[in-house]
């Protein structure tokens, strides 16, 4: 049997679930996903516990808070200004708790989302953390295919 190593290209079925145990994401019961070890699809800290797994193989890790998606980070805290919203975006354009909003890089190729965490009365407090940073996870996985 082939074994995972950095670069095997991997079919698998996944399941990402939070600190509740309910899943983020699971392709279990849907089509396989396919990916390419070290090439940034998944946390180094997950691809790290495929490592070694023979094809054919079901496992699951449960990772400690902060491994799979690091430590929050409170610098990724940010105040912005409604009306800077409101220019570069829909200026009618309504935002609540929760809610996510796409911004683009500097570069403008790419965007990064911020969730709404508070309301001020010209301003909004978005959180630019990844939604799991700081949690535990546990990661599900079945190998398909190693090449």
């Amino acid at each position: 049997m082939t074994r995972v190593q950095p670069g095997s290209f991997l079919t698998l079925h996944y399941r990402l679930a939070g600190p509740d145990g309910a899943d983020v994401v699971s392709t279990f019961g849907d089509k396989p996903a396919t990916l390419s070890v070290g090439s940034g699809q998944l946390a180094p800290a997950i691809e790290s516990r495929l490592i070694g797994l023979e094809e054919g193989a079901r496992a699951a890790f449960e990772l400690p808070a902060g491994a799979a998606f690091g430590e929050r980070n409170p610098d990724l805290l940010q105040r912005v200004k409604t009306a800077l919203l409101h220019e570069l975006g829909d200026p009618d354009a309504q935002y609540g708790l929760g809610d996510v909003v796409q911004f683009p890089t500097p570069d403008g190729q790419g965007s990064y989302a911020g969730v709404v965490r508070e309301v001020g009365a010209d301003w909004l407090l978005f959180d630019f953390n990844h939604p799991l940073a700081g949690q535990p996870v546990r990661f599900e996985v079945e190998l398909l295919g190693v090449l």
